[in-house]
């Protein structure tokens, strides 16, 4: 996610580019959710003028500032930021109850209504997937890695997860079931490029 905010003056006084600043905010602020927000990394540059822009990059807030911004005015920009970040990624975090309304649809769009979860919720304990599926008792957990993700991206976790009520493995038949969803390889990329970006051993296999 990438946000841009135009600044409301027009000045184009260029100042050499800053030191990169990078602090924690583990004791301050919280998101909607009432989490410490994420550690923040400020970077400076002298060719950005009129735009502010943050975006996620792993467990850090990037937050790029033009070069001729004071102390003052870098401190509440990065605020401002942090807040919109968190109520864009808020409004794409779904409820349990949205989950379990977003798998009914998927499952009768893409595998004929076949796959019936008895239970889908977000969880904070899968370390190496982004979800995770018990066929026995047909219960799928989403990992709350992905909560603020495109909703496309989330869609193919769900639907993942759901071909897993019907095959177990990864082989032919499991990914056969996945072939008709329009963005498979897109959403996979995606999942791939957050795992390599935040160093962690995550996969979808």
């Amino acid at each position: 996610m990438d946000l841009d905010v135009a600044l409301p003056f027009e000045t184009d006084v260029v100042l050499p580019d800053g030191p990169v600043a990078t602090r924690s905010r583990s004791d301050g602020p919280r998101d909607p959710e009432g989490r410490a927000e994420p550690a923040v990394e400020v970077r400076r540059s002298a060719r950005r003028r009129r735009t502010v822009s943050a975006y996620r990059e792993g467990d850090r807030v990037i937050v790029l500032v033009p070069a001729r911004f004071s102390r003052a005015e870098e401190r509440r920009w990065v605020q401002t930021m942090l807040e919109r970040l968190a109520a864009s990624e808020a409004k794409r975090r779904p409820s349990d109850a949205d989950l379990a309304q977003r798998a009914d649809e998927l499952s009768t769009r893409f595998l004929g209504g076949r796959a019936t979860p008895a239970s889908i919720r977000w969880v904070a304990n899968q370390r190496g997937r982004w979800g995770s599926c018990t066929p026995s008792d047909r219960s799928i957990r989403i990992s709350s890695r992905v909560q603020g993700m495109p909703g496309y991206v989330l869609d193919y976790v769900i639907l993942h997860e759901l071909s897993h009520l019907l095959v177990a493995g990864h082989g032919p038949d499991f990914w056969a079931l996945l072939a008709a969803y329009p963005r498979l390889e897109r959403a996979r990329g995606y999942l791939d490029g957050v795992a390599a970006a935040s160093g962690l051993a995550l996969s979808d296999e």
